[in-house]
């Protein structure tokens, strides 16, 4: 097994507690409502939504996916940190154990937000990441925080 590790980092005008309770707190309800041809549904199939839980995210009828499993390994209020894996599901094809995401925001100095995110691939056998993949999930995942976003500049009042 090895491990592809991916670092990244973007900004947002959005500030970091509004954005994290948004896109991570109550993201099971929000992206639904705001992408459902992304995000068809959230299941919550063990545990409470805190650490540990195991949710069953389907995927909308115009993904390549039909779903995956994620189970939360972290979430820090006061640092505004969050971190899952992705445990199952058909995006972790036969080549991939799993996914395991670390994000944290920051506040810039304009107020808004600083993503910083590690993504780490844990590969079965010697198979190897591939870059395309990686971002071609990144502009995925980047698509469906700009609909957030546009969400809570529409809303100001939402998430305070």
């Amino acid at each position: 097994m090895g491990v592809f590790t991916d670092e990244s980092a973007f900004s947002s005008a959005i500030a970091p507690a509004r954005l994290f309770k948004a896109f991570f707190l109550d993201a099971d309800n929000l992206i639904p409502k705001v992408a459902p041809q992304a995000i068809q549904s959230v299941e919550i199939l063990e545990g409470d939504g805190g650490v540990g839980t195991i949710k069953k995210i389907t995927f909308g009828q115009g993904s390549q996916f039909s779903y995956v499993k994620h189970k939360v390994e972290n979430i820090d209020n006061e640092n505004m940190s969050y971190s899952y894996s992705l445990i199952e599901g058909d995006a972790l094809t036969d080549k991939i154990e799993k996914i395991t995401y670390e994000t944290q925001l920051v506040e810039s100095p304009d107020g808004g937000s600083i993503i910083n995110s590690i993504s780490k691939y844990h590969t079965i056998g010697d198979y190897q990441i591939n870059q395309d993949e990686v971002k071609a999930g990144k502009e995925k995942a980047a698509g469906l925080f700009n609909l957030i976003e546009s969400y809570l500049q529409a809303n100001p009042d939402a998430y305070n």
